[in-house]
């Protein structure tokens, strides 16, 4: 709590990075509910701006470098829930 958290995210793909690449992040409360999109990328960041997490996450990634990691500003106990980060580079998935 109060520290910043970094979410990891690497990926590998057997086609070349282009703008096309894509990457999500959404979370699901502990308690449940509805998945929400946090973040995405394309060519570059889009943090959420309604939400818990407005103005809270930022893009620490590289995608040249296959990381796909986001950081959070100021957790807090109730943003504990399940991440995930979703890489798409067409053709690959």
């Amino acid at each position: 709590v109060g520290e910043q958290v970094l979410l990891k995210c690497s990926f590998r793909s057997s086609s070349p990075i282009t703008e096309n690449l894509v990457v999500y992040w959404t979370y699901r409360p502990l308690t449940g509910g509805q998945m929400e999109t946090i973040f995405h990328y394309q060519s570059v960041p889009y943090p959420t701006t309604v939400g818990k997490f407005k103005d809270r996450i930022s893009w620490v990634g590289n995608v040249a470098n296959g990381d796909a990691s986001i950081a959070i500003q100021s957790p807090e106990l109730s943003d504990n829930g399940t991440f995930f980060c979703s890489v798409k580079n067409p053709p690959d998935v």
